[in-house]
């Protein structure tokens, strides 16, 4: 397998798990109806970089300690977890609030501000680190994609890049999407409900990603 053909088949696999509704659907599309463009971009380009991280640190082995050590990989799973169900449950208490521009500010603002971007993307980032199944999956695929005489570490970025362009544009698809709908689903209600759903959801994964036996 050249590289080429490494890169076109990692593809195809990335593509389908891309493809797969999960947590990073459901933070992009909340931060698009309920929150801003810039914001729900800021958000895809944290997950992105949460990708990269993982895919680097598969190709130096370093996510290797993950599949070998039970005890780091429950750590993470545990703070990961944490960090869901805090999310989660975050967003339905400010779901609770009697005034809807509290719990969603950026409503009716043209643009996000610096400190706003840099609130979605950490979330994004934050979101993906803390998901040892992403490291998992990097460490259980990136090395039958290597090339022989290929460096790991060249390799491992030129996947996960390739991983990150996909998920942009899918996650791109959705935030314009989501735009057209939003002038429908951008009501008081509307965003009470959205949060109460994106809320729900964050806290089930968080749960199923606790107590899931690992693989």
């Amino acid at each position: 397998m050249d590289l080429y053909q490494s890169l076109l088949s990692f593809g195809l696999v990335a593509g389908l798990l891309t493809l797969v509704p999960g947590i990073d659907t459901a933070l992009v599309l909340r931060s698009s109806l309920a929150r801003t463009r810039g914001f729900a971009f800021a958000t895809a380009l944290g997950i992105s970089t949460g990708l990269m991280v993982w895919g680097i640190a598969a190709a130096v082995g370093v996510s290797a300690l993950l599949a070998a050590s039970e005890l780091a990989y429950r750590a993470l799973t545990i703070a990961g977890a944490a960090y869901m169900v805090w999310l989660g449950a975050s967003l339905r208490w400010k779901s609770r609030a009697k005034d809807p521009s509290s719990a969603s500010p950026e409503v009716g603002v043209p643009a996000a501000s610096r400190h706003q971007l840099f609130q979605g993307w950490l979330t994004g980032t934050g979101t993906n680190l803390l998901n040892p199944k992403v490291g998992v999956f990097y460490i259980a695929t990136i090395p039958q994609f290597i090339p022989p005489g290929t460096p790991p570490l060249l390799m491992g970025t030129l996947l996960a890049g390739v991983h990150c362009v996909l998920g942009l544009a899918w996650l791109t698809f959705l935030i314009f999407g989501a735009g057209f709908a939003s002038k429908w689903l951008k009501s008081a209600r509307s965003l009470r409900i959205i949060d109460r759903i994106t809320g729900t959801v964050l806290i089930g994964f968080g749960l199923r990603l606790a107590l899931e036996p690992r693989h």
